[in-house]
């Protein structure tokens, strides 16, 4: 008979907990009014900024890079895209 001891279902659950506020919280992006300054967004930090350049229905989505040109040690350049609300 094969009886499942209660210690590995707290285990579990507590494991499911902390994997939903960790994607809850990598999920939540800031919404800011202008574009932070070149170097001022860590590689990978993603914004969202409502400053009007989107079409209606969608807001800026902004993705920080590391690039050379600002102080940083690789190539990678910030990237812009327009996203649903």
């Amino acid at each position: 008979m094969n009886v499942a001891r209660p210690g590995i279902a707290v285990v579990r659950s507590a494991i499911v907990i902390v994997l939903l506020a960790v994607t809850a919280n990598a999920a939540k992006a800031e919404i800011l009014k202008t574009e932070p300054k070149m170097g001022a967004l860590k590689e990978n930090q993603v914004v969202l900024v409502d400053d009007g350049s989107c079409p209606a229905g969608q807001i800026k989505r902004v993705v920080g890079g590391n690039h050379v040109k600002v102080t940083g040690t690789k190539r990678i350049e910030r990237t812009r895209t327009c996203v649903p609300r």
